[in-house]
């Protein structure tokens, strides 16, 4: 796969406490595959799908043990420079841009509303090989913030977005396109999203069958959040694995029902 453009979701990867539970889980659920574990990066564990590199799974920092959650990467052209633009913009580098070994480079930032998310300026790996859609691959991603307008304001800004609202009354969410190509989502989180759930990027993977897959989930020991749902878009649900972490799982060839309306903001 080709290095991805500036801004373009790129990889994502998540600390557990429990390593080997999240690989049992993830491999149950999504079908992934593991790689040795590398002690030389703090062992860190590539996942694929069908033998392709699909996320990462990694233990968690000293001091952050039991802070499960996915970690989405954009793509950077200069780390160094978008964490400038991160800067300017009202967002937190949390980590500076970190060199990682001849791989690329990566940083960990926050925008204006408390989001977290990744850069990753590419060097040996380019991010996600699995193919987008397939079972196990990266499939979408949707910032669930509770500062909707900063968070509209920081990402064009920092990415070159264009953005989409939808022309829907009961919820405020706006699509973030890169060219003609959606990007990222934004959802506004609501009064049913508990107040001591901070504001995340909730990241898709690709299912053949989403009944499936969060049967298996929640046998494991997963929370069921919403669904399973048809949409236009797949059938989808949104689910919280046993360690903490927010995820959904798609299958987006089972879609239903017409594509909503979308109108351009300027």
């Amino acid at each position: 796969m080709a290095v991805q453009p500036e801004g373009a979701p790129c990889w994502a990867d998540a600390m557990f406490s429990d390593l080997e539970g999240a690989k049992s889980f993830y491999g149950d659920v999504l079908g992934w595959t593991f790689a040795e574990a590398s002690a030389e990066f703090g062992n860190y564990t590539e996942a694929y799908a069908n033998g392709k590199a699909a996320a990462a799974v990694l233990p968690p920092m000293p001091g952050q043990e039991g802070m499960s959650q996915w970690c989405l990467y954009f793509a950077a052209r200069d780390a160094a420079a978008t964490a400038r633009k991160i800067r300017e913009n009202g967002g937190e580098v949390v980590m500076e841009p970190m060199q990682v070994a001849d791989l690329g480079t990566m940083c960990l930032a926050r925008d204006p509303g408390g989001v977290m998310f990744g850069l990753w300026q590419a060097g040996t790996h380019e991010g996600f090989a699995a193919e987008m859609g397939e079972p196990g691959a990266f499939c979408w991603a949707e910032v669930f913030t509770r500062e909707p307008r900063k968070s509209d304001a920081f990402f064009p800004a920092v990415f070159g977005y264009s953005a989409q609202q939808m022309q829907d009354h009961t919820m405020d969410f706006r699509v973030y396109n890169l060219g003609e190509r959606p990007a990222l989502g934004r959802m506004e989180m609501t009064d049913d999203f508990p107040p001591e759930v901070p504001p995340y990027i909730n990241v898709y993977f690709g299912v053949a069958d989403c009944d499936e897959a969060v049967s298996k989930a929640t046998k494991l020991g997963a929370t069921l959040q919403f669904g399973p749902m048809d949409t236009p878009f797949g059938r989808f649900a949104a689910l919280t694995d046993p360690q903490g972490a927010n995820f959904s799982v798609i299958d987006t060839t089972r879609t239903e029902g017409e594509m909503p309306a979308m109108t351009d903001v300027s």
